[in-house]
């Protein structure tokens, strides 16, 4: 049977030391995707916490499309006498209800008017979301871009610290003069400056990013650097492939306008109302009182010219909200086209990059070995260490571009970080 040992129980309880002071994390956060960072910045917008409100107005103007009547019944009363402050002449109390009806076919347009408009809330908010994603993207892939500038400078200044060091033994052996010792150090000052705006830079994107997801100042900003699915359909050609919230929330602006239209165009006088009047008169004080019913109905004429003015103006609505729709769905289409070229581009650009970076990291191996056996100059050496570093650099950067043209491709097809 196997004993534990007691250097065994002494490790144990050293790691749990180290986990109470802070030296080893007792648990790793997850780091943060780009999906779940879409859903905390868009649970601070004000767009998404009006969203629950405009919806509910949406619904009670559906609910007034569909009540018997277009307006609430008015309570009529008047009373007449024959003197003001006389109590023995004759008086007549009436008490009357006017109720408004709808025009011929109002209703419905109504309905489908507010219906549309139902439709338009929710267009407006995911077209809401659908720019918050861009702006996301930009600064997810910026901030990522940035912290792979600020690693790469920290490991160019290791790189001259370690060079300066065995630059500096060998001026003490003999084998170097000076000049080049000030040379390498020459160059590490200059790291060491690229290093500082480097991290500065860093610095300055994630207090923009940290500030957006609403994260206090010490908790740590872990992001997933994970590239989003590229989709494989093009543009339109794929059924399962949901509309793109620009042209989601024109289509249905422009639904509102020509419900608007059809609405206006009948609503070419006020509504008529229904009046149901009682009345009870006395010709004087101790003499009975006699009653009547009166029915009546009130017809307005014609709105003239205001009916006109609203008729144009919202077949203005609709005539510029449906040219919007057909420029905007032309305009997504090229910058579909467009996308797709530059993701094949950025690709390219990895490829090269990276077998660019390659060779220059086997050159810095020849030239280091040659230089410690004297057979280079350390101003070789030095430019040597820059193209390998500048090497290393442009890979990153085409990787970080890469991902970003994906988002890019993702966003000018209206998909959501997923």
């Amino acid at each position: 049977m196997f004993m534990p040992c007691k250097n065994a129980f002494r490790w144990r309880y050293a790691l749990l030391a180290a986990g109470a002071l802070g030296l080893v994390p007792a648990k790793a956060e997850p780091p943060l995707s780009l999906a779940g960072a879409f859903e905390k910045i868009w649970a601070r917008q004000p767009e998404a916490q009006a969203l629950a409100q405009r919806r509910e107005a949406a619904q009670a103007l559906q609910q007034a499309a569909s009540s018997w009547t277009p307006a609430p019944p008015a309570l009529e009363a008047a009373l007449r006498r024959e003197r003001l402050n006389g109590r023995n002449g004759a008086q007549e109390l009436e008490l009357g209800l006017a109720v408004p009806l709808w025009l011929p076919g109002e209703r419905q347009r109504t309905q489908a008017l507010a219906q549309a408009q139902a439709q338009g809330v929710e267009a407006q908010a995911l077209l809401a979301r659908w720019q918050l994603a861009q702006l996301l993207r930009e600064r997810w892939w910026a901030l990522l871009a940035e912290r792979q500038e600020a690693f790469s400078a920290q490991a160019r200044w290791h790189g001259s610290q370690q060079l300066a060091l065995d630059v500096a033994r060998r001026v003490k052996a003999g084998e170097l003069s000076r000049a080049d010792q000030h040379q390498a150090d020459a160059a590490v000052a200059a790291a060491r400056a690229e290093q500082a705006l480097a991290q500065a830079r860093q610095q300055a994107a994630e207090q923009g990013l940290r500030a957006w997801l609403g994260l206090p100042e010490g908790e740590a900003l872990v992001l997933a650097e994970q590239a989003e699915a590229e989709p494989e359909a093009e543009p339109g050609s794929d059924l399962n492939v949901p509309p793109h919230p620009l042209l989601s929330a024109l289509s249905a602006q422009a639904s509102s306008a020509r419900s608007a239209a059809a609405l206006a165009q009948l609503q070419s006088r006020e509504h008529p109302e229904v009046t149901l009047l009682k009345s009870r008169e006395r010709a004087a004080r101790g003499e009975s009182s006699t009653g009547s019913l009166l029915l009546g109905l009130r017809l307005p004429l014609g709105r003239g010219e205001r009916h006109r003015a609203a008729l144009v103006q919202a077949g203005a609505e609709q005539t510029e909200a449906e040219v919007a729709l057909a420029r905007e769905r032309e305009q997504l289409a090229a910058q579909g086209r467009a996308a797709r070229s530059a993701l094949a581009a950025a690709r390219t650009v990895l490829e090269a990059t990276q077998e660019r970076a390659r060779l220059a990291q086997e050159t810095r191996g020849f030239f280091e070995r040659s230089f410690r056996l004297g057979q280079t100059d350390l101003p070789t050496q030095l430019r040597v260490e820059q193209e390998a570093a500048q090497a290393q650099r442009d890979a990153a950067r085409a990787r970080t571009a890469l991902h970003l043209a994906l988002a890019q491709l993702r966003q000018s097809l209206g998909l959501l970080p997923e």
